[in-house]
């Protein structure tokens, strides 16, 4: 797979399988070509080669049968911010609602299970420009979950949460995943990425690595990645990277 943005080519090369029901963050510097591969991921953005999804090329399913099999969290994502947080949620519920019909019930109870799993729900009825960067987010992360897809492509999901609700995006990725979904994350928290279950590494376009977690062929090479200014260490059971003030 191939990308290019403005004539110049960001991804090269990129041959990548991600597994089904389970957890894969992407890691990589700056400019290596992390969102790009997720928005070629997600079909927002031309390439050359092929892409499949669940088996099947993605340019076979149509733009509303891939918004119901593909929940989708860009990068500062914008949205109207007249909107209210049930109507910016509600939104993740389109493609499975016929043209000019009203949502369902069980629409609504979706939209309603993704406010309360976020911690959203009393705000419900206030407009977006009312909410801070962090509020914002877990909204922008219900109107994800309750598109009830079977994948989820996540670009710095984490952006402007705090500690707590990070942890709580944790778990609600462990979640997915055990419920059969498949989830793919850009993450710059390098500690949190090591969370997931598998790892792809880029850098300048290109794959550096492809690994478990918890293999030690993928902390070598996240500190390659990053030019050994971190370093990968076991910390109570937990893999953590910290940065290295030595080759700083």
């Amino acid at each position: 797979m191939r990308a290019t943005l403005s004539n110049v080519h960001v991804l090269h090369d990129v041959n990548v399988q991600f597994v089904a029901g389970r957890w894969t963050s992407i890691l990589g510097p700056n400019g290596a070509g992390k969102s790009t591969l997720l928005k070629v991921l997600a079909g927002v953005l031309p390439y050359t080669g092929q892409v499949a999804l669940l088996g099947k090329a993605l340019s076979e399913y149509t733009p509303k049968a891939r918004a119901k099999t593909i929940a989708w969290l860009g990068q500062n994502e914008a949205s109207s911010d007249d909107l209210t947080v049930w109507d910016v949620v509600m939104l993740g519920r389109l493609p499975h609602q016929a043209w000019l019909t009203a949502p369902s019930s069980h629409d609504h109870a979706l939209v309603e299970l993704a406010l309360r799993t976020t911690q959203a729900w009393e705000w419900r009825q206030r407009v977006l420009s009312q909410l801070s960067g962090g509020e914002r987010q877990r909204v922008l992360l219900a109107r994800a979950l309750a598109v009830q897809a079977e994948v989820l492509l996540m670009d710095e999901p984490l952006m402007n949460l705090d500690p707590p609700h990070q942890s709580d995006w944790i778990k609600w990725v462990r979640a997915l995943t055990a419920q059969g979904k498949t989830v793919v994350s850009v993450l710059h928290e390098a500690t949190v990425a090591l969370q997931a279950d598998d790892m792809l590494i880029l850098n300048e376009g290109k794959v550096m690595h492809a690994g478990a977690c918890s293999d030690a062929l993928t902390h070598r090479a996240i500190e390659q990645a990053f030019q050994n200014r971190i370093s990968v260490k076991a910390i109570e059971n937990t893999w953590v990277a910290l940065p290295d003030f030595k080759n700083a």
